[in-house]
């Protein structure tokens, strides 16, 4: 990982102040919320799953719904948790090059890393809300014969990305705006 802040420590953003900080501490609010309700999404394909296996091998019950509602929950848990992650810059990076680099170089760097990760996910935003739509407007449905929406999926992948997004947005704007920008610090 590339230098990621422990789970119960808070991240620089939140402390900012002004309207960055107060967006940041909303956000921050919100991810804390989302965060919980994806471990919970977590735990219960666990538990989806292991019933799963009990009731196909034990009880000879057959079961057609769980791997859609096991992937839905991952897929969920994966996308949505990834404000929190990115907040806390927990995403993977590569530590060599991080510890290489004078620590200027590396604030150039990771801000350079910062932009473009938003230019992504801001596309990806974009396709995900235009998925989830197609799904919702053309009545997508798995292939299963639960057939459940497609929607639920993509929903899930396009809200995650949109506080993904977010996030990285807040990031970029602390480059031009934060506390660090306006007194010309480097870390």
């Amino acid at each position: 990982m590339s230098g990621g802040l422990p789970t119960d420590q808070q991240p620089e953003l939140v402390n900012a102040p002004g309207t960055l900080g107060i967006l940041a501490r909303a956000l921050s609010g919100v991810h804390a919320v989302v965060m919980r309700i994806s471990m919970l999404a977590l735990i219960a394909a666990c538990i989806v799953l292991a019933t799963s296996v009990f009731l196909r091998y034990f009880l000879k019950v057959p079961t057609d719904w769980q791997d859609e509602v096991s992937v839905f929950l991952l897929v969920g848990a994966t996308f949505m948790s990834a404000g929190f992650v990115q907040e806390r810059r927990g995403h993977i990076g590569i530590e060599a090059v991080a510890s290489l680099l004078p620590s200027s170089m590396n604030k150039l760097r990771e801000n350079f890393c910062d932009l473009g990760s938003f230019a992504f996910c801001l596309f990806f935003t974009w396709k995900s809300w235009t998925l989830c739509y197609e799904a919702w407007d053309e009545g997508q449905t798995t292939s299963s014969s639960w057939a459940p929406s497609l929607v639920i999926p993509y929903g899930l992948m396009s809200i995650g990305m949109t506080l993904l997004t977010l996030q990285l947005l807040i990031q970029c704007a602390a480059i031009f705006f934060g506390p660090r920008a306006q007194s010309g610090e480097s870390k």
